[in-house]
């Protein structure tokens, strides 16, 4: 049988991945994410993805998931927040605006040095906000370390007009309707492992 590890120890991912009820190890990645030069930040999000995947050890008959999002807004990157006042600026920026979502996720077979990949691409629109609406969600969500300044996944949906995508579950950070794809590539009816 197949051993699936997950490239992440993120609540938000596991908690996706649970949905699917495969049995899996969630192990931390050592990963530095460094943007390569010159990547758009589409291939930057593939290229983290796979290098959390391959920065882990697997036996033999072992899958590794790996993930990871790169938001793009007017065509640069949004970095992560390292402060609630990087959060109120970034969501300032944002306010009234459309920014894309990439989120790339990998299965890695260290054993047969086999990469299955897909990059899913989801534009969300922010609707306008005030000062006192940002620093009143910052302050409930406290999303230091997201990028963009929100937590989609929590009380930040409520700050968006509408999302244009195939998977939502792309924005949380694990592309699941891709993700059961690779696995039928790689030979794993994602169903047949359920418990």
């Amino acid at each position: 049988m197949d051993r699936l590890i997950l490239a992440s120890t993120s609540r938000f991912r596991r908690a996706l991945l649970d949905r699917l009820g495969l049995p899996y190890e969630a192990r931390a990645p050592h990963f530095d994410e460094i943007p390569p030069e010159g990547l758009s930040p589409r291939d930057v999000a593939r290229a983290f993805a796979e290098g959390k995947a391959k920065s882990l050890e697997a036996a033999p008959g072992t899958w590794v998931i790996g993930a990871d999002q790169v938001p793009e807004y007017d065509g640069h990157i949004l970095r992560k927040t390292e402060s609630q006042d990087d959060c109120r600026a970034q969501l300032a920026e944002l306010s009234g605006r459309t920014h894309m979502l990439h989120t790339a996720v990998v299965l890695w077979s260290p054993s047969e040095g086999r990469m299955l990949g897909e990059t899913v691409t989801v534009e969300l629109t922010m609707r306008p906000l005030s000062p006192a609406l940002i620093d009143r969600y910052v302050t409930l969500d406290d999303p230091v370390g997201s990028a963009g300044g929100y937590l989609f996944e929590k009380r930040g949906i409520g700050l968006f007009e509408s999302v244009r995508g195939g998977d939502e579950s792309a924005i949380v950070g694990l592309p699941l309707l891709s993700l059961c794809r690779l696995l039928r590539e790689a030979g794993i009816e994602p169903l047949d492992l359920a418990r």
